[in-house]
């Protein structure tokens, strides 16, 4: 006796299409699971062993082979519990063969209810494309997979419940986006709450409308961690395109919420200083997300950077060059999308207090050096904006009125970027959102110079010693100050102000 039927598997953030293959025959009993099962799907034999006896079915007492196709690539995870179940119940005539037109996901505990897993969404989106016109997932999980459209996605709480659904008894209601409430909007903190640090904040501004990484350099308390914390509030709505990517990457890491379908805010994620490398960029026995994909469309912000392992911060070179990072293992190699912008906060030395106005720093020569030693000039090369952060006086903190909110700046930042998005669209850009993410071969297209800005620009590579990469983000800082300007055209005010904005790190690093 023969069954079979579809689920899903996961790559990555991508789905693929499992054939579950279920034969009894004669012979001594047994249960053996092949096509490259995973720990956990080897222990499906016994969870689905205790759900099938608990929701009042028979156990086929025969040898048991289920495979997994395709077999040569390897299956992780608890997701093929229920159909694994299933193709045992149609093994052994006790529910009549399923459609291939169905596909089914879902961990069950010993009772048979049906788990969450991990990956539902990007599950989804592969079963609508191989032509699966019906997929059963989780409960719990069923608001993420409802987003895909042109496909029914059906939430299953038990096993019986689903089985009941197949062979027509009580009916499950397929969950649309529609039946979901949309996600609560959390409150942000505002930039009205930030006193004084106007250079600070213009270069906030900056960052948003660009998309670029920024590097804030200050004493302890002078407000590095409160700007970097109000910098989503200005940052542009999503796109359509936007919510799904980011909310794979968060389906399949397992950070989504409950109930959520779309991740519609950008994320802001702020690893503690003592994360290791994997955790940063990603990996494991298998691979996982890191806090670079999780910021993905967002903020990554590494507060203290000096205090990460050197190790840690040299593994975001690549991922902020290339936008997505590659993890290779022996038996797969896997790649993750991590589009981020970084905010680094530090301080300019171990006490915290060089170049402070009015408190001496107590460090030394040597101790200031080697603190600032653990940043490379490769990581720093790729930070667009270095700004210093200078302490907050009384006057401006005892001030009464409130300083520009974070809806006035975001209005700004928003006609940036339509601004942005139309020339790419004109140039024949297609995938760029920001002007952090033009690429060298379209530099002098989008970024025309006029004569004075071209003279300024010439003196200043050559007076700073600014490599090719930093002529680059250069030139695409002051493209985002001309958007910001209304010019189209990039001249001397606004390659004067990029250029300010590159030279801080020689103040501290004391080149």
């Amino acid at each position: 006796m023969f069954a079979r039927l579809k689920s899903m598997g996961l790559s990555g953030i991508h789905g693929f299409m499992v054939e579950v293959e279920a034969d009894l025959s004669g012979g001594l009993p047994g249960f053996d699971v092949v096509g490259l099962p995973g720990p956990a799907v080897k222990e499906s034999r016994d969870r689905v062993r205790a759900a099938l006896k608990n929701s009042g079915f028979t156990y086929p007492v025969s040898r048991i082979t289920v495979n997994l196709a395709p077999a040569d690539v390897r299956k992780d995870g608890s997701v093929y519990d229920l159909p694994l179940l299933l193709a045992l119940l149609c093994a052994s005539n006790q529910l009549p063969l399923i459609g291939e037109d169905h596909a089914f996901v879902g961990e069950l505990s010993l009772t048979g209810e049906v788990r969450p897993v991990h990956g539902v969404l990007p599950m989804v989106i592969a079963a609508r494309d191989h032509g699966i016109r019906h997929v059963f997932v989780p409960a719990a999980t069923a608001a993420e997979g409802a987003v895909v459209d042109g496909i029914a996605v059906y939430p299953v709480e038990t096993a019986l419940q689903l089985i009941h659904h197949l062979v027509g008894d009580t009916p499950i209601a397929p969950l649309t986006a529609a039946d979901m409430p949309p996600p609560p909007a959390l409150p942000l903190p505002d930039f009205a709450d930030v006193m004084g640090q106007t250079a600070a904040r213009r270069a906030m501004e900056i960052a948003a409308a660009g998309g670029h990484n920024i590097l804030l350099i200050g004493p302890p308390g002078s407000g590095k961690s409160m700007l970097a914390k109000r910098l989503p509030s200005i940052l542009p709505d999503m796109t359509r395109e936007e919510q799904l990517e980011t909310t794979k990457i968060h389906s399949v890491a397992g950070t989504l919420p409950g109930g959520i379908g779309l991740l519609t805010a950008r994320p802001f994620r702020s690893p503690h200083h003592n994360i290791s490398s994997a955790g940063l960029v990603g990996g494991g026995t298998v691979p996982r997300p890191g806090e670079v994909s999780l910021a993905h469309h967002g903020v990554l912000f590494l507060d203290e950077l000096p205090e990460f392992s050197r190790s840690a911060m040299e593994c975001l070179r690549q991922p902020l060059e290339d936008g997505k990072v590659t993890i290779s293992r022996v038996a797969s190699s896997l790649t993750y999308p991590c589009s981020f912008m970084l905010v680094a906060a530090m301080n300019p030395c171990p006490c915290g207090f060089f170049g402070h106005p009015t408190r001496p720093c107590t460090c030394s020569t040597t101790a200031a050096r080697q603190y600032l030693s653990r940043i490379s000039g490769p990581l720093l090369d790729r930070v667009d904006l270095h700004i210093d952060v200078p302490p907050v006086e009384f006057t401006q903190l005892s001030q009464k009125q409130k300083a520009e909110s974070s809806a006035a700046i975001r209005v700004r930042v928003n006609a940036a970027r339509e601004v942005q998005r139309k020339r790419f669209a004109a140039a024949g850009a297609a995938g760029l959102t920001c002007n952090a993410q033009i690429p060298s071969d379209l530099l002098k297209a989008l970024c025309p110079l006029t004569e004075g800005a071209t003279a300024l620009l010439g003196g200043a590579f050559d007076r700073l010693g600014l490599s090719a990469r930093a002529y680059d983000r250069l030139l695409k800082v002051a493209r985002t100050i001309a958007d910001l300007d209304g010019s189209e055209v990039l001249d001397t005010p606004h390659i004067a102000e990029a250029i300010q904005y590159r030279s801080l790190d020689r103040k501290y690093w004391m080149k």
